[in-house]
Parts: structure tokens; C-alpha cells; sequence
């Protein structure tokens, strides 16, 4: 047998079981996300959330809101966030050592000052450097932490140790919640009897093109912009689908650092947040399950398929890059730091499926299709390629994939139906068409450069400019670094 004939064997055979294997778990995904919505759905029909909204045995939260930099809508947000429909409730806005004028902002607009306040450094962090609360009763809920710089992870730990009730919700400070999302939140926690609950997530939303007036959601829009509209259809098929299947399973790995909910106690003994990963929201909860697994204690990791938190989607080409680059590091380093559990049925489903899948379909995904193409180039090249062959399976992929995003939009119709209009519908579909050839290209090319930024050791979340839910251009620096004179620097060290 001639060696090209070999070559070409392998190579076709190994992209088919990879392929092969990822469509039987997309099918099963998809399959398994009907059952659980259904179940949600039939679940809460009856719920009558102004009770437990007004009740005072209503679990006790801590919103940990980091900030840097964020003096153009800190006001807002922070009004926003203090209008949140919720009986037992404080909100920890961290103020991680900005440049700009937002703590001086959040003193005025909030009548605050200094106090005395013990700080327990339960998680080792950076230095508090003062504790603010209103004169004003009316923001008896709010407590603003000055702190010295030293990323978001950091900043999160410090709200940890100065939140004073049972569980904390981690959002990021520029998002937009519905006025009910933290009572279907904690609606887990409060319902889970033999098995602890110890983590929530709920949907995110693109809120580009959104009707938002004083940090309310008015009017739901589909995105204007074409990368928008895209994240839109993907965030549809991530949450709705993906993460929704993977709950029933008590398999989900992530939830989204935009908005999630944390049991505060379990949180502080494994640690808290990791400052020295790019992805600590995804790291925290592995660490949290793989916590419970090794002491084989009954746990859950929920997760609520109503959309509860709408935030901007990068609508640049360059800034989604960044995104997609910091994604992929986030998850190799997460994956990496507990390496352990890989097929290691001491971890149970854990151990044996979500974390082969994530290695396998999340994190090797971009590597694996970029050497495709290279090896497919280099085929063609040496006339390797039965084209007939690759035509019929490059025509399926295209189909699978398209038609798995139009069972996506079927169930977002079914269920919660946030684009109205037909017209929008349409549009996605339209936008699924062009996926393939625009849209997923540039995001393989993202996470391969997160491959080389990984072998490089950089650690740098990169400069995010935001368009503003208000339409107003707003360079927005992360939490893991430092501006001085508009030069961006490296992350500080812990």
C-alpha cells in the first residue's frame, strides 16, 4: 500500500471520529435540553415569586459588583443594580484601585463616607483600603470597598470577605439585570433537600441594539451589528441548549462570571477566587464540584434557562478576538490545574464525561480544525483529496450545524421567545447561513492564538472597548490591569 494512501486513510479517519463523535453528543445535547426545560417550565408555572421576593426568610445575598475604571456608567449601574426586586440583600461594589474619578463619583451621587470596618481576610487578597456606607438610609444596601489594584479575581475575593450574608452573586458591573432574576436565582437553593446546592447560573443575553433607560431593560431588540447578532444566535445555542443539558446531567462545569450565584461557605474552603487564571469563574466552580467529589458529598449545580442578565457583546472584529483568545486560555489553564480528573472515575460523571468533553470539544476544538485545514491544504497540494468524498461530508457538517442552530431558535420560540418579530427570527437564520465561512473561521483562528499566547505565559486580559448600552463609546480596561497615561500595562501581581 503506498504511503499517501495511508496517510490520506488515517487523516480521513480520525477527522470522522472526532466529527462522528461530536455530532452524537450535539444530538444528545439537544435531545437532553428539551426534557430539562420542559421539566423547568412545568416546574415554575406556579411559582408565585412576590413571595419569596418580600419574605425575610428569604435566603441572604451579597451582589459582588468589581469596578475599574467604570466612572462613565458607575451611577447607572450601580442604581440599577440597587433597584433589584430582592427582600435580603447587600451589594458590595469593589472599586479595584481605579485611575478614574469612580469612587469619587459613588461618594457624591451616594452620600458615602468612611467607616470603621474589621475585614476578615478569610481569602488572602490585596489591601482594603477603606469601607463606604450612605448617611442616606434610602442605600442602606450599599457598600463601596476601596481597594489597591489587583484584577477582578482579586477584587471578587475581597467581596467574599467583607459579604456578610449566606451566598454571594458575582456580576460584572456594566450588565443589566431583570427585575426577578435573583429570586429565580436562589429559587435552587431554597428547593434543594437530599443534594446541597452549592453553585446557580442563569442565561446571559446580548443587549446590544436594547432599549435600556436608568439601567432597565425597556424593549428587547435583535442586534444591528452582524458580530452581535451572531454571539446572539451562539449565546441561544451555549445557554438554552448546551448549558441547560449538561445541568440535568449535574455536569456543568461553568458558569458564566457575568452572573452567577455561590454558596459563600463552601466558596471561602476551597479558597475563593484564582487570581493567577484568566478564566476564574469556570476554575472556582471545578474546583468547588471537584471539592464535593472528593469527599463524596451529595452536591448540584444548577443552572436557570430564563433570561436573567443581558450584557454587551464585543462588536468589533479585533475586540471579539481578544474575547475569544482569553476564553480559550481561561479553560486550558482550568483544565489543566486539575488534570487529575481526566478519566478518573473517583469523580464520577464529572471525571469521565463533562471533563473528556470540555478537553476534548472545548478546549482542543480550535487546534484540532486549524491542523485540519493545514493537513487538508497540504493533501490538496499532493492531489491527496477525493473531492467527491470531501464535498459530501464538508455539505453535512455545513447542514448539521446550520439545522442544529435552527432547532436552537425553535426552542427559543417555544420557550421564551425574547424576538418577537418574525422578521428577526429570519434574520438569524440568515445569519446561521453565513457562520461557516465568517462568524467560526475567525473564532478558530482566536482560540489558536490563545494556544500561542498560553506557550508564551501571557496572563493579560487585553484592552475591551465597549460600544455603552447607551450608545456612547467606552474604553473599558478589566479589572486585571493598570492604565497610567492610557498605557496599558501588564497584570499586577498578587
Amino acid at each position: 500500500m503506498r504511503w499517501d494512501s495511508l496517510i490520506y486513510d488515517f487523516i480521513t479517519y480520525a477527522i470522522f471520529i472526532y466529527s462522528g463523535t461530536q455530532l452524537i453528543f450535539y444530538v444528545l445535547i439537544g435531545l437532553f435540553s428539551i426534557g430539562a426545560t420542559k421539566k423547568y417550565a412545568n416546574k415554575n408555572s406556579f411559582t408565585d415569586y412576590k413571595l419569596l421576593a418580600i419574605s425575610p426568610y428569604a435566603p441572604s445575598i451579597s451582589i459582588l459588583a468589581p469596578a475599574y475604571n467604570e466612572g462613565a456608567n458607575i451611577i447607572e449601574n450601580v442604581r440599577s443594580l440597587l433597584s433589584i426586586y430582592y427582600n435580603n440583600l447587600e451589594l458590595i461594589v469593589i472599586n479595584d484601585g481605579s485611575k478614574d474619578n469612580s469612587l469619587e463619583q459613588l461618594v457624591v451621587a451616594y452620600d458615602l463616607i468612611k467607616i470603621d470596618y474589621f475585614v476578615s481576610y478569610q481569602i488572602a487578597t490585596k489591601a482594603v483600603r477603606g469601607v463606604y456606607k450612605s448617611k442616606n438610609p434610602i442605600y442602606k444596601k450599599l457598600v463601596v470597598v476601596d481597594k489597591v489594584n489587583g484584577g477582578k479575581a482579586d477584587a471578587l475575593n475581597v467581596g467574599v470577605n467583607i459579604a456578610s450574608n449566606d451566598y454571594i452573586v458575582c456580576i460584572d458591573v456594566d450588565c443589566v439585570l431583570e427585575q426577578d432574576a435573583l429570586l429565580k436565582l436562589m429559587k435552587p437553593f431554597l428547593e434543594s433537600t437530599g443534594e446541597k446546592v452549592i453553585a446557580t447560573g442563569g442565561v446571559v443575553r446580548i443587549a446590544n441594539s436594547c432599549e435600556i433607560q436608568h439601567g432597565r431593560l425597556l424593549k428587547v431588540n435583535l442586534p444591528k451589528q452582524y458580530l452581535p447578532r451572531m454571539q446572539a444566535l451562539e449565546y441561544i445555542r451555549a445557554f438554552l441548549l448546551g448549558r441547560m443539558a449538561w445541568s440535568r446531567l449535574n455536569g456543568l462545569l461553568l458558569i458564566s462570571g457575568a452572573f452567577g450565584a455561590f454558596d459563600k461557605e463552601l466558596a471561602i474552603k476551597v479558597g475563593g477566587y484564582d487570581h493567577k487564571t484568566v478564566g476564574e469563574d469556570m476554575e472556582l466552580v471545578v474546583r468547588m464540584r471537584r471539592y464535593m467529589e472528593e469527599l463524596k458529598l451529595p452536591y448540584k449545580v444548577a443552572f436557570i434557562p430564563d433570561p436573567l442578565c443581558w450584557t454587551e457583546a464585543p462588536g468589533s472584529y479585533k475586540i471579539l478576538g481578544r474575547q475569544r483568545n482569553r476564553w480559550t486560555r481561561g479553560t486550558i489553564e482550568t483544565l489543566g490545574l486539575h488534570k487529575k480528573m481526566f478519566f478518573n472515575p473517583r469523580y464520577g460523571l464529572l471525571g469521565l464525561l463533562s471533563y473528556p468533553y470540555w478537553f476534548f470539544f472545548e478546549m482542543c476544538a480550535p487546534g484540532v480544525e486549524f491542523l485540519g485545514l493545514v493537513a487538508f491544504v497540504v493533501m490538496a497540494f499532493f492531489k491527496l483529496i477525493y473531492w467527491q468524498t470531501f464535498f459530501s461530508f464538508l455539505a453535512f457538517i455545513i447542514t448539521f450545524g446550520y439545522l442544529y442552530s435552527a432547532f436552537a431558535l425553535y426552542m427559543e420560540v417555544r420557550t421564551y421567545n425574547q424576538y418577537r418579530r418574525k422578521t428577526d427570527i429570519m434574520k438569524l437564520l440568515l445569519t446561521a447561513l453565513t457562520e461557516p465561512f465568517v462568524f467560526h473561521p475567525f473564532v478558530v483562528w482566536s482560540g489558536v492564538k490563545g494556544y500561542i499566547d498560553k506557550l508564551q505565559k501571557k496572563s493579560s486580559w487585553g484592552e475591551m472597548t465597549r460600544q455603552g448600552l447607551n450608545g456612547n463609546h467606552q474604553p473599558v480596561i478589566t479589572a486585571n490591569h493598570v492604565v497610567v497615561k492610557d498605557v496599558l500595562l501588564e497584570p499586577q501581581e498578587n
